[in-house]
């Protein structure tokens, strides 16, 4: 007995699976049969969103090549911890604690190109 392993061929993989209801002479599709598809996509599709007027929004979930270390207190971290279950709690919103930052620097810099010197951030940085 050989140990050669014996591979199907092309004519076994590619068989039809189903048996042709007409013979495979009638089975050929004619000039008749062919049906032309349209070149060009409906103009019934949706517009694409608007993006916001201050031009910041959150990158989300995207391969991000630049890294940051942020230190925090242990009170801050529990707090970004308790926003995240309480988004996935009560809102249905699965989000990592990355992205709940990315979101929040996000609405701080839209804040500040939109306000300047009134926005929250200039408020609370001037606090400090």
């Amino acid at each position: 007995m050989s140990r050669r392993v014996r591979v199907p061929a092309t004519d076994d993989l590619f068989r039809p699976t189903a048996v042709p209801d007409q013979p495979a002479e009638e089975a050929a599709p004619t000039a008749s049969d062919v049906v032309e598809l349209p070149t060009t996509l409906p103009t019934t599709q949706p517009a694409p969103a608007e993006k916001p007027a201050t031009g910041r929004t959150a990158s989300g979930r995207v391969r991000h090549d630049e890294k940051m270390t942020v230190y925090v207190t242990s009170d801050e971290l529990l707090d970004l911890e308790h926003a995240r279950l309480e988004l996935r709690r009560h809102h249905g919103v699965a989000a990592d604690r990355g992205r709940i930052v990315r979101a929040a620097i996000a609405m701080a810099l839209a804040d500040l190109d939109a306000h300047g010197a009134d926005s929250t951030l200039v408020r609370r940085l001037t606090e400090a």
